[in-house]
């Protein structure tokens, strides 16, 4: 058995109560998981304090104990460690309980406010395409060669990183594609993983519900490039405004991509339609299946991301040219009456402008652009106006209704959305607060050639609604209801 010494290694101990050279079974940082001869890791969650739970823990068999702070009442025989950080302490033990299984393949790690899931997703495919074992873990999914597993976060915890790492690795997996969320690196799920490359996408309005200014959120993202190893790349979008920031400081041999300025990897976009994009990338054109200006910024990380990892140009390019959309990420259907719905994932006021300003970029004029849009309850309130703005003065019509509302009052929620949205505008909104009858509505409301966009849940196949997630796919709605209207 593994013993406590031999996963302290890069810890740094301020204190140390009783013996480390103890042999134990499990790492746990979930108090109700404990069971005999575990190592409970106190941490400080967002919902519960773990250090409340270390007397629990113990009386549920665990030998030792990673704190913040040793408790006043100290039990015989039970060994107490005190650490500055019990987050980083859990990533870096975590990293040795599971062999450092980063160190055995090649790990790449994707951040950014959008983008993220896209670029992972597609660095998967593509370099399954390749011929190669690779694992993936995203929002949607966490793969390891041919298992796959549901994901409930964006970044999952370090112990489940290093395990599903482990697993990547035991099956031969040598690529893994990882997106880090700012949340992740902000508690530190990454500390003690090896990353061969990390990618920065574009830097926008989200989560200031839990990072308390813009300037932390992206300091937190910059310290993920910080911590990269000089054998590593840094590649970042040179069109971001913060692009050059998280450059600053890493060690990391430095790469940039772009379409607007100087960089080192450059792509044109010659024709933009909803069919595809043509491009012209190293002087060589290619035509792609994915849509819109922002997937020529992940595709472009895509390739250069391929080349730093030894692929051939050639090659590289005719796999780009297979790539298809993510799911719910500009997915589009046309009904037998020739209204065209898109599902998207838009969720923060970057990503929406985005998503409208490429509809309207391929839309001849003349159709209606219907948008159905909400935005997410307990979560940051300071985007919902900014949301209502952008879909009212880039769409003919708006529906502004539910997403995941959470523990708030959808109205009330709704109210925020349309408070951004100009007096000009008033006039093209409506709302409705159930989400199945606003995209019903919005069928209804929809005549041949026009364009239905559902943003703001994209893959998700759930609705949350007071604690209870209810079953709901924008996706297999608005297909059920355009067919049932005969539309």
């Amino acid at each position: 058995m593994i013993t406590l010494k031999d996963i302290l290694y890069k810890v740094s101990l301020e204190k140390v109560v009783g013996n480390t050279a103890l042999a134990f079974r499990e790492l746990q940082f979930d108090s109700r998981k404990v069971g005999l001869d575990d190592v409970f890791v106190a941490i400080d969650g967002t919902q519960s304090d773990g250090h409340q739970f270390i007397k629990k823990a113990i009386d549920q068999g665990a030998l030792a104990v990673v704190c913040q702070q040793i408790p006043k009442e100290i039990i015989n025989g039970i060994t107490y460690l005190q650490v500055q950080d019990t987050h980083q302490a859990l990533a870096i033990m975590a990293s040795h309980f599971y062999g450092n299984p980063s160190k055995d393949l090649q790990l790449v790690g994707v951040t950014g406010t959008n983008g993220k899931t896209t670029i992972a997703t597609l660095l998967y495919t593509l370099f399954t395409s390749a011929g190669y074992k690779v694992g993936l873990l995203s929002t949607i999914k966490i793969i390891m060669g041919t298992t796959e597993h549901q994901a409930t976060h964006t970044t999952p915890d370090s112990l489940t990183i290093n395990k599903y790492l482990r697993q990547m690795v035991d099956r031969g997996v040598a690529y893994c594609f990882m997106e880090v969320s700012s949340h992740g690196i902000d508690q530190k799920r990454t500390d003690g993983l090896h990353f061969v490359g990390g990618i920065f996408t574009n830097l926008s309005h989200d989560h200031l519900d839990y990072h308390t200014s813009f300037k932390q959120y992206r300091d937190v993202k910059k310290s993920f490039f910080d911590g990269l190893p000089k054998t590593a790349f840094a590649l970042t979008n040179a069109d971001d405004k913060n692009g050059p920031v998280m450059l600053q400081n890493t060690k990391a041999r430095k790469y940039t991509y772009g379409l607007k300025t100087i960089a080192d990897y450059k792509v044109q976009i010659l024709e933009n339609q909803l069919q595809g994009l043509l491009l012209k990338i190293n002087n060589q054109e290619l035509w792609v299946k994915l849509i819109g200006n922002f997937n020529a910024y992940n595709l472009l990380a895509i390739y250069a991301t391929a080349e730093q990892l030894g692929l051939e140009q050639l090659e590289i390019l005719q796999l780009l040219s297979t790539l298809e959309s993510v799911d719910g990420r500009f997915q589009y259907l046309v009904s037998e009456g020739k209204i065209t719905a898109i599902i998207d994932y838009a969720h923060t006021p970057d990503a929406l402008k985005n998503v409208l300003e490429t509809i309207n970029t391929i839309r001849s004029g003349n159709e209606e652009l219907i948008t159905v849009v909400g935005c997410g309850g307990d979560r940051d309130v300071e985007k919902r106006p900014k949301m209502g703005a952008i879909a009212a003065t880039l769409s003919t019509k708006v529906i502004f209704t539910s997403d995941n509302p959470r523990s708030e009052n959808p109205d009330t929620i709704i109210q925020h959305i349309e408070a951004g949205v100009p007096p000009q505008h008033f006039k093209k909104t409506i709302a409705i607060t159930d989400r199945k009858q606003a995209i019903k509505a919005a069928c209804q409301m929809a005549n041949e050639h026009d364009i239905i966009l559902v943003a703001g849940k994209g893959h998700e196949t759930y609705q949350e609604i007071q604690g209870v997630r209810n079953d709901f796919d924008d996706r297999k709605t608005i297909s059920e209801l355009l067919i049932a209207l005969n539309k």
